[in-house]
């Protein structure tokens, strides 16, 4: 077996095609942003040099949005992001390889003792992943401020690369436009990335034999199979379910 890092994996493809797309009808050439260009470049290392699986399930928000609403008429608003976040926190507390790394030699596994999530961002010039820090010491109040304050920063300004460096895991979220499903590219060197669409109403069944509706946020984890085993996957995307099922304890 090679021991190849993985910063020096490498494909033998074939060249892009060259097509002169005007002889089929009008067309416009636009060029990227330079965020667009780094992206595209990282996310096809990510994605060529980790072995992606995608694990989806849902998670009864049911309570989560009582809770939010209550919050809200006593004047604190909180975003269903910040709960989502501590939620992930208590995940990485419960799944340590989660909240790791691996080292450059791919031989190693850096297991971390901090906290500190990345959230995709949707700015005008291209996708930004801003990272929050310290999120297990922080409440949902104080993380809510936190993200829409660098989210504002993100699309008005763009963020520094220490804004955006030393996440453990990145959360991308489509609720807000709608989804039931995707496969986010991890962004490495962290070994897994939670993805999130849009919430909606379904019929649980309760004891086999009834069912009530709930409200129920799908999620879908992106993981590295050379770190993280399909169990141990599922696994984790319950307890982050499990922890949104009581939001006050977040």
């Amino acid at each position: 077996m090679s021991n190849t890092a993985p910063s020096r994996f490498q494909l033998d493809l074939p060249p892009w095609p060259e097509v002169d797309f005007s002889v089929f009808g009008d067309v416009e050439t636009v060029p990227l942003s330079r965020i667009q260009k780094l992206t595209a470049g990282y996310m096809s290392r990510n994605w060529v040099a980790i072995p992606h699986v995608t694990h989806n399930d849902d998670a009864d928000i049911t309570e989560m949005e009582v809770y939010r609403k209550q919050l809200a008429e006593a004047g604190t608003k909180v975003t269903p992001l910040a709960f989502i976040v501590k939620a992930l926190v208590s995940g990485l507390k419960q799944f340590p390889k989660f909240n790791a790394s691996l080292d450059g030699s791919g031989q190693n596994l850096v297991l971390k003792k901090y906290f500190h999530v990345g959230i995709a961002i949707d700015t005008p010039a291209g996708l930004l992943v801003a990272v929050i820090r310290d999120c297990d010491k922080k409440d949902v109040k104080t993380l809510a401020d936190d993200i829409v304050s660098i989210s504002t920063r993100a699309r008005e300004k763009g963020l520094p690369m220490s804004d955006m460096m030393g996440g453990c895991m990145t959360i991308s979220s489509l609720g807000s436009i709608g989804g039931t499903s995707f496969s986010p590219i991890i962004n490495a060197p962290e070994v897994a990335i939670l993805g999130v669409t849009k919430s909606q109403w379904k019929q649980v069944s309760k004891d086999g034999k009834s069912s009530e509706w709930r409200f129920m946020l799908p999620l879908s984890l992106s993981y590295d199979h050379r770190v993280v085993n399909g169990a141990d996957a599922a696994r984790f995307t319950v307890a982050v379910a499990e922890a949104l099922k009581r939001p006050q304890d977040l």
